[in-house]
């Protein structure tokens, strides 16, 4: 493996900037400071670019099956965008099996993404169903390299709050991080019934069907749940509202070892979206729902502030064209999510940093440096100092794109960002030392992500 020079650049991580060169050998960082030689190494300028660490998104659905519908993406097209994206590591949420099973998703999931991927990734398990035997089961598991389980409080694979206590006991006692999918599932199914009778079917009432106090009940009982459970600790998925960040804001200061994640779509995108017309407001069905203009500006203050601990995308990439076949006469059959994984980085950069809502190296810590120590993949993940991983992003800040389906690399046939322009955009990508984007492409000869044993949670 031929040793790399990234010369030249604004190198940044979570708590320092610096014009600054990066020496790697063998797929790691050996050196960062000015004015370094590296023997015989391949010279990347990166003058007048910013030098990151490579994204880590630890909320993908790359791989997923519902109700007999696949994703457009599988895992290759997937991390390609992401990798197109600034994303180096993925970590992956596998669904349901019918039997409840552990260990089924996480062997399918093997099989698919090996050799598949262009990214590094790891996988995360999914409970859904409590037995005697789920706390050895969950000990095979963090054994195996996989310290963190997702639960969901809706959907038909939802742990009441009995199943949940057991969860979160056995994680704690194996070092564990359980993260959760928090919305009321009974004021969903009664306030969809309701919809329903009354025959309003179109997409305006995704939103009524799922309100912001649905998430904040949720939110509040978890936390209080894992209290209970001996303040195991908790990571919150997708946080969409004021309501819900305000309650992750009385833990925190309480103390308490609760952390929350959010998504570009929560952001940036309203509820007027479910406005639009013809076909064109199914493209923003997602669970949880866009909200208002305020959630928006709560989230980006939550970011600031260090109430919400990192920023992943919950990509979930149904093509508009099956989203239309199922939810155009009734919304509650529509599959829900969107792709994000490619803009990730270039939106809350250009939304974030350049309009003065983040530091830059709060945005690092957001997209990269919190994810990999959250998720047990600090410190050959998430950094640029000797010794992690080369996995480098040279982010060209001036370079302006507008959002298509033409602009970007996922399979999907639409993106919910449609129309925004962004100034900044990875221009070269680094994955242990190797070049898998040039020039904004793909240019790897072949998908060399490996899966990542992560360590057990010890933040």
């Amino acid at each position: 493996m031929a040793a790399v020079l990234v010369k030249g650049g604004t190198v940044v991580t979570s708590t320092e900037t610096q014009t600054a060169d990066v020496c790697v050998k063998n797929g790691r960082i050996t050196e960062v400071g000015p004015a370094l030689s590296c023997k015989e190494a391949k010279l990347i300028d990166a003058t007048g670019k910013l030098v990151l660490p490579g994204g880590v998104d630890v909320h993908t659905h790359f791989n997923l099956e519902v109700n007999g519908l696949k994703v457009a993406d599988g895992f290759f097209e997937g991390t390609r965008a992401a990798a197109c994206g600034g994303t180096t590591t993925i970590v992956e949420h596998p669904g349901f099996t019918p039997d409840g099973s552990l260990f089924a998703p996480i062997a399918n999931y093997r099989k698919d993404a090996l050799g598949n991927c262009v990214t590094d990734y790891a996988l995360h398990g999914v409970v859904s169903k409590v037995g005697e035997d789920t706390g050895q089961e969950l000990a095979r598991l963090m054994a195996d390299g996989i310290p963190s389980v997702k639960a969901y409080m809706t959907y038909a694979g939802r742990l009441d709050d009995d199943a949940i206590i057991a969860v979160l006991k056995a994680m704690k006692r194996e070092r564990g991080l359980l993260t959760v999918h928090a919305e009321n599932h009974e004021v969903i199914a009664e306030l969809s019934g309701q919809l329903r009778d009354a025959g309003r079917l179109g997409p305006a009432s995704h939103p009524l069907s799922r309100p912001d106090y649905s998430e904040g009940e949720a939110v509040e009982r978890m936390i209080a749940l894992a209290r209970a459970a001996g303040n195991a600790p908790l990571y919150i998925v997708h946080l969409s509202t004021g309501v819900g960040l305000e309650a992750v804001r009385r833990a925190k200061a309480q103390g308490l070892p609760v952390y929350a994640e959010t998504c570009p779509q929560y952001l940036l995108l309203t509820d007027e979206r479910y406005s639009a017309p013809g076909d064109e407001a199914l493209k923003y069905v997602l669970s949880p729902p866009l909200r208002k203009q305020e959630d928006c500006e709560a989230l980006w203050q939550g970011l600031a502030d260090g109430s919400i601990d990192t920023v992943a995308t919950d990509h979930c990439s149904f093509n508009l064209s099956q989203k239309t076949e199922r939810g155009r006469d009734d919304i509650f059959a529509c599959p829900g999510g969107a792709p994000g994984v490619e803009t990730r980085l270039p939106l809350l950069y250009s939304e974030g940093v350049k309009k003065g809502r983040l530091s830059l190296n709060r945005f690092v810590e957001l997209v990269s440096t919190a994810p990999a120590r959250l998720m047990g993949l600090a410190p050959a993940k998430g950094e640029i100092a000797p010794g992690a991983d080369a996995d480098i992003v040279i982010f060209d800040p001036k370079r302006k794109i507008t959002i298509s389906p033409a602009t970007l690399r996922h399979n999907a046939d639409y993106n919910p960002f449609e129309g925004f322009e962004v100034a900044g955009w990875p221009e070269t990508v680094l994955l242990r030392g190797e070049a898998i984007i040039e020039k904004g492409k793909h240019t790897a000869r072949e998908a060399m992500g490996r899966e990542l044993k992560r360590t057990r949670f010890t933040v």
